[in-house]
């Protein structure tokens, strides 16, 4: 019997009689032979193995786990070794002066020699090497440019022995902050919904479920098959950098939210257990939660790498994974993969190391108690030796700095790790297994890393990249962005908006006026990065073209003041005559933390000189403190002030809410969204996904782990903005 064969411009298209569509590279010359094909029972396989029998890991009838189970016995030992790895983030293409580099043909890009989609000579050898199946994509051009290169990374993969192809993954590209809480991904045309926090301002599982459902299917279009989210910590300290991104704070909110984002990214309707070709993994993060840093502070940096609970909270920061995204509603059951965050949860009677090096946090509470058998990947670059200035980004091997690599790699296997994030050579995988031999016998480590070989293959059977794993790039166009989805985007973004005060009935404003737009002249500052960002200042409005209108050059021409915000941004870790800490403040003005703890709760690392992180009678500064001044300023002139605030933490209004006639809030939203809904063009649906505090005292005397807001904010009017305040 003689397959129905088409030749597409991006691949070889087979169809079966009954069953699914193979999706086969085509050959770039005639001599280069193309993956042959079995029949058998009138039905046809992918000879991926080309060993000219149908062996059961290339047999689409069976289950992903007998599939998963069959080819991870025949995989050698680099080749367990591959799957364990995550990849550094890719940009696509790669351009000079990069955070991270690529090069073709040994050279940087230029566009009059490489197309974009071209793969960089590093992704080839990771690919071939290290055999690495797993691979983020921080940012890519377009969509066409995004599938022709998942295109071109199948079609390598395809080529190599047993056919294994690419998982492409990526952080959220979907909201529209532009904060540095995070790698920002570039969304390739991707519609634009709200942040995670915006979501909950918006108070609707069923909008989250629409959203997943709408991202899985972009999602698949650019090649993307698993998702780095959603970011499910529960986000009870306030000042915390990342709650920007998560679902909220109070567990009963946030549990309906995971389940609905979980299942709306991971199930094809139509299918017996849920998956299929329109599914996206859910890597949900950060077990165990890594929303309480004491003061504030993120562990991406030493210098915030502990989590504390002075209110005893520890257990209901576990029950969004526990009750939520390992207990979905949908047909596939639970999120199928997690991925612990880099702090050091600071437990009593604990050892004080990274979450992915606990043996309590992984194995006993994750892995036992919590019977998760999904995939866990630590997060990036937790691996490599600390640096040598606790200011520095990158050094994330907490708690063990003394183990050299390759026991660091041995030490997270064995509390049941399956991989490692951002780590692009396989070397030091490799002389753990050799370790572990050493240490735990052959036949333990054999057993160990075969299981997560299975649990890592699992995903790629039920997701249907083994049968075909090609895009047309012009249909991904066509779908990336589409109108529908980018309309309800918008409607979304409107629907988290807050309008927090509307004195005298001034909002919405006339079409026409006359509006002065202060700058934002910002002090020096460091980026997410660690590197200095020079004093510079920003046009709020730059670019944009104005229909709604007229923007004059001085207050006095104006008929109204137009004031955008963000909320105070400050840094928690100046070098200093003492030991460097500075309270993280969430006021404008320069805030001296008289009532901070201390000492502090956690502490010590080998860089530092005492053990106490207290920064009580220390002093911060705003990079943004222009933005009170210009509200002040705007005041001062009589003339009726709005203002607008993008607020990444909830801010203490005392300083500017008597001053304003008007303040909308939003967590991340189109420029555009902002200015039709203070026109009347939209409505803001919002209300605080949280309280507002009334003073920093208020926030310091707040434990890091408690649900409960710190004291809320009262107004000039008698309103208190607690949460679900909506004026």
């Amino acid at each position: 019997m003689l397959p129905e064969i088409q030749t597409t411009p991006y691949c070889i298209l087979v169809r079966n009689p009954e069953g699914p569509v193979l999706g086969i590279a085509r050959p770039k010359s005639d001599d280069e032979p193309r993956t042959p094909l079995i029949e058998k029972d009138g039905l046809f396989f992918k000879d991926l193995a080309r060993q000219g029998k149908l062996l059961p890991y290339e047999d689409w009838r069976l289950s992903a786990e007998e599939r998963a189970h069959d080819l991870a016995a025949r995989l050698s030992r680099e080749e367990v070794a591959g799957l364990m790895l995550y990849s550094s983030h890719q940009i696509v293409p790669f351009a000079a002066g990069e955070h991270f580099n690529g090069h073709y043909d040994g050279e940087a890009y230029d566009a009059a020699k490489h197309e974009p989609d071209e793969l960089t000579d590093e992704q080839i050898r990771f690919i071939r090497k290290d055999h690495i199946r797993h691979i983020l994509q921080m940012r890519v051009s377009d969509a066409r440019t995004s599938a022709r290169w998942s295109n071109r990374l199948q079609e390598l993969c395809e080529s190599e022995k047993w056919g294994i192809p690419t998982d492409i993954s990526t952080d959220p590209r979907h909201g529209t902050a532009r904060a540095s809480a995070e790698f920002r991904q570039e969304g390739a045309d991707v519609s634009k919904w709200p942040e995670g926090i915006g979501f909950a301002a918006a108070g609707s599982p069923e909008l989250v479920g629409e959203f997943a459902r709408i991202a899985s299917v972009e999602y698949r279009a650019l090649g993307i098959t698993t998702a780095l989210g959603p970011q499910i910590d529960l986000s009870t300290e306030p000042r915390w950098m990342r709650l920007e991104d998560t679902l909220g704070h109070r567990p009963e909110r946030v549990i309906p939210m995971v389940r609905a984002y979980c299942d709306g990214m991971q199930t094809t309707e139509g299918t017996k257990d849920g998956w299929g070709r329109e599914s996206v993994v859910t890597m949900v993060k950060h077990w165990p939660g890594g929303g309480t840093g004491e003061g504030g502070r993120d562990a991406h940096y030493p210098y915030g790498c502990f989590a504390v609970y002075p209110s005893g909270k520890f257990e209901m920061h576990l029950r969004p994974f526990t009750e939520g995204a390992f207990h979905l509603d949908g047909p596939t059951g639970c999120a199928a993969a997690v991925m612990p965050y880099y702090t050091v949860s600071w437990l009593e009677g604990k050892p004080h190391i990274g979450n992915s090096y606990s043996s309590y946090i992984i194995h006993d509470l994750l892995r036992e108690r919590a019977e998760y058998r999904g995939i866990v990947c630590t997060d990036w670059g937790i691996t490599g030796d600390p640096d040598p200035d606790i200011d520095s980004f990158g050094s994330r091997c907490y708690g063990v700095p003394e183990l050299t690599v390759a026991e660091r790699h041995l030490m997270i296997l064995m509390n049941g790790v399956d991989q490692f994030g951002g780590n692009d050579c396989a070397d030091p995988i490799l002389e753990a297994w050799r370790l572990g031999d050493e240490r735990y016998g052959a036949e333990t480590m054999e057993r160990r890393m075969r299981e997560s070989a299975e649990r890592l293959l699992i995903p790629l059977f039920r997701l249907g990249l083994f049968e075909n794993p090609y895009l047309d790039p012009e249909e991904s166009a066509r779908i990336v962005g589409a109108p529908e989805f980018v309309r309800k985007g918008l409607e979304a973004q409107a629907r988290s908006v807050v309008r927090l005060k509307n004195r005298d009935g001034i909002l919405p404003l006339k079409r026409g006026m006359r509006i002065y737009v202060p700058l934002r002249p910002l002090r020096e500052s460091k980026s997410f990065f660690r590197t200095p960002v020079s004093a510079h200042t920003e046009d709020p409005l730059a670019g944009l073209s104005l229909p709604w209108f007229e923007r004059v050059s001085t207050p006095e021409e104006a008929e109204a003041i137009l004031i955008f915000m963000e909320s105070p941004l400050s840094d928690p870790y100046q070098a200093d005559d003492g030991n460097g800490y500075h309270p993280l403040m969430l006021q404008y003005r320069p805030y001296t933390a008289t009532e901070a703890r201390s000492p502090s709760i956690a502490g010590g690392d080998f860089r530092e000189a005492s053990a106490d992180r207290s920064y009580r009678n220390k002093t911060s500064r705003a990079v943004n403190e222009c933005d009170i001044q210009n509200v002040v300023d705007a005041a001062s002139t009589g003339k009726k002030v709005i203002a607008v605030l993008h607020m990444h933490n909830p801010a203490v209004p005392a300083e500017f809410e008597p001053l304003c006639d008007g303040i909308l809030v939003h967590f991340g939203v189109s420029l555009t969204v902002i200015l039709d809904i203070l026109f009347g063009d939209r409505t803001a649906g919002g209300r605080l996904p949280y309280s507002l505090p009334a003073s920093m005292a208020a926030v310091e005397h707040h434990a890091e782990d408690d649900p409960e807001d710190p004291e809320p904010y009262r107004a000039s009017d008698g309103a208190v903005y607690a949460i679900d305040y909506a004026g």
